[in-house]
């Protein structure tokens, strides 16, 4: 089982659909990676050689955040939109949906919480 940044690479997968288990990397990203690597995609993970893992690696490392920098790139970014107040940063600090219909989006988090009329009601058969 090949390792690249300590993360370890399924073996019978494609390599283009191995990398993006390393945190960071996504299909786009790996298949410009293996381009660059001159390494073809329809390669499984386990029969790289150890000359094109060293190349995956050396291009990641020169050209991409993964794994805990990014990890920690995000949470300083989160921080700062909590420091300063923004909407953004207030819906991340109350565990909310940050974008699109939030209204509707955040019932699990509120505890699927529903507050129009009808929704509360009995089926007609019991007594109320």
């Amino acid at each position: 089982m090949p390792r690249i940044f300590g993360i370890n690479i399924p073996d019978n997968k494609k390599i283009l659909y191995s990398l993006p288990y390393i945190y960071g990397v996504g299909l786009s990203t790996s298949k410009v990676i293996l381009r660059s690597a001159k390494v073809s995609e329809d390669k499984l993970a386990k029969d790289l050689t150890a000359d094109e893992l060293n190349k995956i690696q050396k291009i990641i490392e020169t050209g991409y955040k993964i794994e805990g920098d990014l990890r920690k790139e995000i949470s300083q970014n989160i921080k700062r939109l909590k420091e300063i107040g923004s909407w953004h940063g207030s819906r991340h600090s109350r565990k909310l949906p940050i974008h699109g219909r939030t209204k509707t989006n955040s019932r699990t988090t509120r505890g699927n919480v529903r507050k129009t009329m009808g929704s509360g009601r009995k089926p007609a058969g019991e007594k109320t």
